[in-house]
């Protein structure tokens, strides 16, 4: 299905110095390109009125359904700039097909693979003057959403759904270079269970996430790590990233899908971590196994993957009454190769064997 996002021109754009100022210290999401694309859906019309038109704040009656039960549904993925001035995506349609398997989790309608694309293309073309220039880790961090729209009080799947796209330049997740985080193990929060949203890209999954975040901050750590929620026994994955573990005998390990998000970082390093000479390997890792592996030497590194950082060193973790450490406290070899190789994949400095990146511009 192909909707159509035909574009309207703001009349209010930021000016080339503004923008350029903006760019040259863009952080992350703390400022706005100037367009931005939606479509609307109801029963009866099916996806209908998709545009790239100006930014603008969505107008919602105060018993808007995503209000109330927050039925919605969200992606992340990056526009990159490369040393010729070509504008490309990576691996979008990955996006698209977990977008569509977080809207049937919410009871939303299905947006069409080639629709959740073409609103992003349409977007960086329309906004490609926002895409930072090549060189550094600088890129346009796009962020697709859907929500329910229908002002009503009742506990159904709304009948009124909004789509949009709204896009954020992003500087360098390190600024002061890639350093080694430390993650609290709770045994007060969990993050999912068996039939729960795990497996979904939902705000819900987020906001009860931060009080945990809050948690591992009290304990000196910079972000939570999940165990399941049945035995509190097996890990998850990290506030906002999933998790891999590499091994002495050139495993590299990460949990099985089911009750975590199937990231596209996660997926992308199972396929190249083979060029680093390790066996990717799908399995449950407990914690007792954790703590073992770093005391012994058994686990040599590890490190979280998420669209945001794309890989992040975990030096370290701690838990009521213990603390891990892993290495020798600085970010492994092998974690900053593969990360490395991504980010040249990315902005185009090797040659794209697999077809992972789409050209916008």
């Amino acid at each position: 299905m192909t909707l159509g996002f035909p574009f309207e021109q703001t009349t209010t754009p930021l000016s080339d110095e503004e923008r350029a100022a903006i760019l040259a210290d863009p952080g992350f999401g703390r400022y706005f390109t100037d367009h931005m694309a939606s479509a609307g859906w109801t029963p009866a019309a099916g996806w209908h009125n998709s545009r790239v038109g100006p930014l603008q704040p969505f107008s919602l009656h105060p018993s808007a359904a995503v209000l109330h039960y927050a039925q919605e549904i969200f992606e992340g993925l990056k526009a990159y700039r490369h040393a010729d001035d070509s504008v490309w995506l990576f691996r979008p349609e990955l996006n698209a097909r977990r977008f569509a398997r977080s809207a049937t989790r919410l009871a939303l309608p299905e947006l069409p693979e080639e629709a959740f694309v073409q609103s992003v293309e349409e977007l960086v073309k329309a906004d490609e003057a926002w895409v930072p220039a090549y060189g550094g880790e600088q890129s346009l961090y796009l962020r697709p959403f859907m929500f329910a729209s229908e002002p009503f009080l009742g506990v159904r799947p709304a009948a009124h759904v909004t789509y949009s796209v709204v896009a954020s330049p992003a500087g360098p997740y390190f600024s002061s270079g890639v350093t080694g985080v430390t993650l609290w193990v709770s045994n007060t929060y969990t993050r999912a269970a068996v039939g729960g949203m795990g497996a979904a890209k939902t705000g819900g999954n987020y906001a009860g996430g931060l009080v945990a975040q809050l948690e591992a901050q009290e304990h000196g750590c910079d972000q939570v790590l999940y165990l399941d929620g049945a035995e509190h026994r097996w890990l998850e994955e990290s506030g906002t990233m999933n998790l891999c573990l590499i091994t002495s005998d050139g495993e590299l390990i990460t949990p099985g899908l089911g009750t975590i998000l199937e990231g596209v970082t996660r997926g992308s390093v199972l396929q190249l971590v083979t060029e680093h000479g390790l066996t990717p390997v799908e399995r449950r890792v407990s914690i007792d196994e954790l703590r073992a592996g770093c005391r012994d030497g058994s686990i040599t590194e590890v490190f979280a993957v998420g669209t945001a950082a794309v890989i992040t060193p975990i030096v370290g973790f701690k838990g009521d009454g213990y603390e891990a450490v892993v290495g020798d406290r600085q970010p492994g070899k092998i974690t900053l190769a593969v990360r490395e190789h991504i980010l040249d994949l990315q902005y185009g400095r090797v040659p794209d064997s697999r077809g992972w990146l789409r050209r916008v511009g």
